[in-house]
């Protein structure tokens, strides 16, 4: 897959209808957006588009509409979008998307205005990238602009089908950001390159796994699926997490590891607990888990493992928890983690999701050279896979 697309800054958009695929897939409580986090992110493309003298209309989908729903509208994204912007924002409120209003609105527009489509989840053509709801975003526009990764691994009328229909498409500035920090950092990596894998489940890494051990040095896995490893190991692993189908593909990834001369590192010891809940942590000798118990969370033996080999790391890449971060009692490891990656001086990638909120929670997340802003995207990406949205754009 070429990493290497077409930016807004290699085309002129002066005079054009520019459409701009952005992610406004923002929370909301009763009609109003907790987290601007998303809506902040778009802005460079939008006002370097708006002071280019494009004819800026957005699309974006909210939420999980299965056709029109008044509860997931874009109207309110279209509001804070104008005061964050300090202009107006026209909103065209057409359940079928391209509408009469989107139609009348585009049609009135001079350079630099900016007109938002409702929910492109509206349409349920959306999902099945049918040629009609593509046809129809198509003919708004002159450009196609994607700044959306956290749906460039989906392939959906509004991040492929309408490049079919419109001559130019290229990326905005969050996608162009995604393929050099993740693509580089994967691809072409400052060695030693170390990657750390968490999270529950190891059926949701398998991919990523696999693919990361054909590019490492170092392959830390932590969290939930840890205890997967361990097992296959022959530790014993009490209550914890375990994976029964997956003891043999764990031990075929430790093969891997070691033909490869990948070093690959498990917790040496654990904090556990009687159940899954906040109780105080009680800490094992070694990688043990007594009957009885389960693991909630990497030791301080294993944080300062990990921690040695991210200091030793020129690139590091982090997806997935250490343990239950949610619970304070069994956060420790995370934060040991994230706080060795804030102090070192290599390229940090964090792979969005739940890592991405937990760095972003202990203020860690201006020490990072690159947050991703779409976790599922961004596995795939590590998986090695193309991913849809960005293959349809122009290449250099």
């Amino acid at each position: 897959m070429s990493y290497n697309k077409k930016t807004i800054e290699d085309i002129d958009v002066k005079g054009k209808r520019v459409l701009v695929r952005c992610d406004f897939n923002v929370p909301m409580k009763d009609g109003v957006i907790t987290d601007e986090n998303r809506l902040n992110g778009a802005l460079p493309t939008i006002k370097y588009l708006i002071e280019k003298g494009g004819k800026v209309i957005l699309c974006s989908h909210l939420g999980k509409a299965k056709g029109p729903d008044r509860k997931l509208t874009l109207a309110p994204v279209a509001k804070r979008l104008g005061e964050l912007l300090n202009k107006e924002v026209v909103f065209a409120a057409d359940d079928e998307v391209v509408g009469a209003n989107a139609k009348a609105a585009v049609d009135k527009m001079k350079e630099g205005d900016v007109v938002l489509l409702e929910n492109t989840r509206f349409r349920k053509e959306e999902g099945k990238n049918e040629e009609t709801f593509s046809k129809d975003l198509a003919s708004l526009a002159d450009v196609y602009v994607n700044d959306a990764f956290g749906t460039a691994h989906r392939a959906h009328c509004s991040t492929v089908g309408v490049t079919q229909f419109v001559p130019t498409a290229v990326c905005g500035y969050l996608i162009q950001k995604e393929l050099k920090f993740l693509g580089e950092a994967v691809n072409t990596p400052v060695r030693p390159f170390c990657a750390i894998l968490g999270g529950a489940k190891v059926v949701d890494k398998i991919a990523v796994i696999n693919n990361l051990l054909e590019k490492v040095d170092t392959l830390i896995i932590g969290g939930g699926m840890a205890y997967t490893f361990l097992k296959a190991q022959g530790y014993s692993i009490g209550k914890s997490l375990l994976d029964d189908e997956r003891v043999e593909y764990a031990k075929e990834m430790m093969a891997k590891a070691k033909e490869k001369g990948v070093e690959l590192l498990l917790p040496v010891d654990n904090r556990v607990a009687p159940e899954y809940a906040d109780t105080d942590a009680v800490i094992t000798e070694d990688a043990n888990v007594p009957d009885g118990y389960m693991g909630l969370d990497i030791g301080p033996k294993s944080e300062k493992l990990f921690a040695d080999a991210v200091k030793k790391a020129k690139t590091v890449v982090w997806n997935g928890p250490m343990g239950v971060a949610e619970f304070k009692n069994f956060a420790a490891g995370t934060v040991a983690v994230a706080k060795a990656m804030a102090d070192s001086d290599a390229t940090t990638v964090i792979g969005g999701g739940d890592s991405a909120a937990a760095v972003n929670n202990l203020g860690f997340g201006d020490k990072m050279t690159h947050i991703s802003t779409g976790g599922g995207a961004s596995l795939e990406f590590l998986e090695g896979k193309e991913l849809p949205g960005i293959a349809a754009l122009n290449d250099k």
